[in-house]
């Protein structure tokens, strides 16, 4: 069965990036040229999926206006004679996706925000993105995107999965991590059925390292568990909960093992190292930074 719908939550306040997201979504910020979610939303276009649905907040309007046709900025660099710049801003609209937004209108969770989207999914599988992650792999040939791998084996065998990352110990404790039955290496991929999944367990408890970086697809069945999870101690629906659950079901997740360069934007440390690795694509800036970092 194909999967051609994406849910990008982007609801959420961005708060380890204060005080720059006071008033700036954090998805708006820019890595080099373009803001963080152009890179997301492109990685999905290239995926080959056909449709995406920002699950959004009322302070959140400019994710979605980025991506509509600009009418008088094309005017404007069409008269001052900007071709390459107007080339890159009609671009942005010309995505090959079906881009739509539903509200939430109460930050309770990831798998809240999830949730909110199953009525514009209705019986279909379908994939979630996270906004502020960025995979390298996305970014220097889209020929091994990884997301687009996911996507294929899906329709092929029919099992829901995500894709995992290893983690820094002290990075563990922020995210959900998994533990995979047995690890099998196949055409250069590592991969394996996830045993059990936990939001961010205590090192002592953390059944691994692997991590989940941001990129899942579900089948349909998926929502019911979701609908049955109850929130936790802050009074939010964690996505990590619902899947541990779907597993104790007997339902068939696969974990895929990225080990490529990931950057996550939504703090500060992984955002700079991003922008570094970003602007290095052009000579003269890396040429320059080089040099400046050299002088401090």
């Amino acid at each position: 069965m194909r999967v051609n719908k994406v849910i990008i939550p982007v609801a959420g306040l961005g708060t380890r990036l204060l005080p720059a997201t006071k008033a700036i979504p954090k998805e708006m910020l820019p890595i080099f040229s373009k803001p963080i979610i152009q890179y997301i939303v492109e990685e999905i276009a290239l995926s080959g999926f056909k449709e995406v649905i920002f699950v959004t907040h009322s302070s959140k309007y400019s994710i979605e206006n980025h991506f509509d046709k600009s009418f008088e900025l094309e005017a404007t660099l069409e008269k001052r004679v900007k071709r390459s710049k107007l080339r890159e801003i009609k671009a942005i609209s010309k995505l090959d996706l079906n881009i739509s937004s539903i509200r939430q209108g109460e930050a309770l969770g990831l798998g809240h925000a999830v949730l909110i989207a199953k009525k514009l999914i209705g019986n279909e599988p379908f994939g979630v993105v996270l906004p502020d992650m960025i995979l390298s792999d996305s970014l220097e040939n889209k020929k091994r995107i990884f997301f687009k791998k996911m996507k294929n084996n899906f329709e092929v065998n029919n099992h829901s999965s995500i894709l995992l990352a290893r983690a820094p110990k002290n990075k563990i404790t922020s995210y959900g991590v998994a533990k995979l039955k047995k690890i099998i290496k196949s055409e250069g991929i590592k991969y394996g059925d996830i045993e059990k999944i936990f939001e961010k367990p205590s090192l002592k408890k953390a059944p691994s390292n692997l991590f989940a970086v941001g990129r899942y697809i579900f089948k349909n069945n998926f929502f019911k568990y979701l609908e049955s999870i109850n929130p936790d101690t802050n009074q939010e629906i964690q996505l990590t909960d619902a899947i541990h659950e779907y597993i104790l079901s007997e339902n068939k997740v696969v974990g895929y093992i990225y080990e490529d360069e990931y950057y996550d934007c939504g703090e500060w440390t992984d955002y700079l190292k991003a922008n570094l690795a970003l602007s290095f694509s052009n000579k003269e800036i890396k040429k320059d930074i080089l040099k400046f970092l050299k002088d401090l």
